[in-house]
């Protein structure tokens, strides 16, 4: 599954979690081996969201990377971005696949098995399933759900599915033999003091690409 994605490891932004230019942290994993990147700053401005879309969507062809805007179907599509990431907000994913162009992929958040029998007929393309383990940033969308719920989630599509929440490199031999297709990443690569050794270690845990 992870071969028809064409990645395992999607980083999430957070500019929160930069020290320096979110730009730059990007650009430093997508020099260590990073495949996806989801642009996921949800209090920005459309207008700078527009703006650091542009910038990595530039970084992101260079590399030969994917580039997905969280929710902002209409900033994905100025930008020429690969795909949008389907949160509980937005349209939903059968109207985002009605007017999107042909070959745009759509990931759907989902939090439950029910939330992923749902997106699965309606066009979704892959999954990001959590939060698995506990994580500041996830904390909002309730407890973990744990390894248990994961694995229902991953059984019951078949649809490749993201974990997220929580993962750290330790944790991906787990998450892969619940049978997700790889995981999506924050402050596990950004929150730390470098971040591309970050990437290269999930990478190295996952057996790439």
């Amino acid at each position: 599954m992870v071969n028809k994605l064409g990645f395992s490891l999607c980083l999430v932004t957070d500019r929160s979690q930069v020290s320096g230019s979110l730009e730059e942290a990007v650009e430093a994993c997508l020099g260590a081996g990073l495949k996806a990147v989801q642009l996921r700053e949800k209090d920005m401005a459309v207008r700078d969201l527009l703006s650091v879309a542009q910038r990595l969507r530039e970084a992101t062809r260079h590399a030969e990377a994917k580039l997905f805007v969280n929710d902002r179907t209409d900033v994905a599509l100025a930008v020429g971005a690969d795909g949008v990431q389907r949160t509980g907000a937005s349209l939903p994913v059968a109207v985002l696949r009605s007017i999107c162009p042909a070959g745009f992929t759509i990931g759907a958040s989902v939090h439950s098995t029910a939330e992923a029998r749902i997106a699965e007929p309606e066009g979704a393309d892959f999954l990001i399933f959590g939060p698995v383990f506990d994580t500041p940033s996830k904390r909002q969308y309730g407890p973990p759900q744990g390894l248990s719920a994961l694995e229902r989630v991953a059984s019951a599509v078949r649809l490749p599915v993201l974990a997220v929440g929580g993962i750290t490199p330790s944790r991906v031999g787990e998450v892969l033999r619940a049978g997700a297709a790889g995981v999506a990443v924050i402050g596990a690569i950004l929150g730390t003091e470098r971040p591309a050794d970050a990437v290269k270690a999930f990478l190295d845990a996952l057996g790439r690409p």
